[in-house]
Formats: structure tokens, sequence, C-alpha cells
């Protein structure tokens, strides 16, 4: 019996092109649709940082893409700078009606050839190789923007903080390293009713911080 599944993802994160490259390992009855959203819009809503604007944790996260792709066998090249504004390359996918083939030579452009996507020669280089005569007026197209604008509010609306992720039956799977848990749910979609699971849900919280920590509060 198939299911639908809405992979979730943006062009700036490394770790949405290393999990799109096992994508394909995914059972054949998982229906999967790609849908490209604004991770920066979902950091704004939930009041987050992304991993690349927290100074240690840039390198951090950089340094362990690279040990991932190696062991992997996944073509990895960070681009010259990083993050990039994706918004141009979000709205081509959507354009291009988000084909499995485009999103893939995106990716590949960005993260397996380290290509310049922090620069307007770079997103036009890579038009240039897709063929496309006009990618400026493509991408302003209106229809564009909103679909990508109603994507991220979706995405928002489903609980969605970050990229990449899945959905399945409501259920979000984050990050590349939910990915064995997402498989085993598919194996056993009782794995979310289990007591304990049910209990970590709803688990209360015991404190909430009201404003930054300082160093005094340590006292």
């Amino acid at each position: 019996m198939s299911q639908n599944a809405q992979w979730f993802f943006d062009f700036v994160s490394p770790f949405s092109y290393l999990q799109f490259k096992a994508l394909d390992r995914l059972p054949d009855s998982l229906e999967l649709t790609l849908t490209p959203v604004l991770f920066a819009g979902l950091l704004a809503h939930w009041g987050q940082k992304g991993p690349a604007e927290i100074f240690p944790k840039r390198s951090d996260t950089y340094r362990y893409c690279h040990w991932y792709a190696r062991n992997s066998g996944i073509p990895f090249q960070m681009p010259p700078a990083h993050p990039f504004n994706p918004l141009p390359f979000l709205r081509l996918a959507v354009a291009l009606d988000c084909e499995p083939a485009i999103v893939k030579v995106i990716f590949d452009y960005i993260w397996a050839k380290g290509k310049p996507a922090h620069t307007v020669e770079g997103f036009l280089d890579l038009t240039s190789d897709l063929g496309i005569d006009d990618p400026e007026l493509l991408i302003s197209n209106t229809g564009a923007k909103d679909i990508l604008r109603r994507n991220t509010d979706n995405a928002i609306a489903a609980g969605i903080y970050g990229v990449p992720t899945i959905l399945i039956n409501q259920e979000r799977f984050w990050g590349l390293d939910q990915s064995q848990m997402m498989l085993d749910y598919l194996e056993n979609p009782q794995l979310m009713e289990a007591p304990e699971i049910k209990r970590l849900t709803d688990l209360p919280q015991g404190a909430i911080r009201q404003s930054p920590p300082t160093n005094n509060d340590l006292d």
C-alpha cells in the first residue's frame, strides 16, 4: 500500500543535499513530493538561528558534512561562501515544477561541484547549463514566489522548524540523523503509539527561560 510524504528542503542546507542523495533508497511504496521552503522563514517564525549563524557551530557543521559525505561516498565540495541567498535557486526549482532531475542539478551544482552560489554569475552559469534563456523573468514570476511562500507557510503550520524534514501522516522526521527513525516508522506505523513515545510527545516543561541567560545567572 502506497503512502504519501513530503520532503521539505532548502538548497542552502548541506544536510538537505546529503539526505537528497539517499532518497532513492526509500521504499517504492512511498510517494514523495519534493517541497522547497525558505529555511530563513522557518527560523524567523520559530525565533531560531541557523547553524551557520552561530560561529563555532558553523565550522563544526561544515567539517561534519565533509566527513559524512566522504564516509558515505557522496561527492561534496563546499561552495566558496556560505550561507548564501537561496531564493533564486528555490524559485527556479518551483518555476520548473520541482522535477527531481532539476532539483538534482541544482543541488549538485552547489554542493557536489562547489560553485559560487552566492554570486549572480554563479546563478546565471547554472541557468545557462539548463538552457534557460531568461532566468530573471522565470524566477520573478509571481506564481513561483507565491508557491514558495505557501510551501513555507504550510511547513510552519505542520510544525516544521528545520530542513530537511520528511512529513508522513503528520509525523515529522527532521534532519539527516532521523532518517533511520523514519524508515522504522514506515515499517511499523505504530511506533509513534508506543506509551513512552506518547509520553515524550507531551512531556511537561520544568522551567521556561524568560530572557537570554548571563553569567550572573550562574551565581
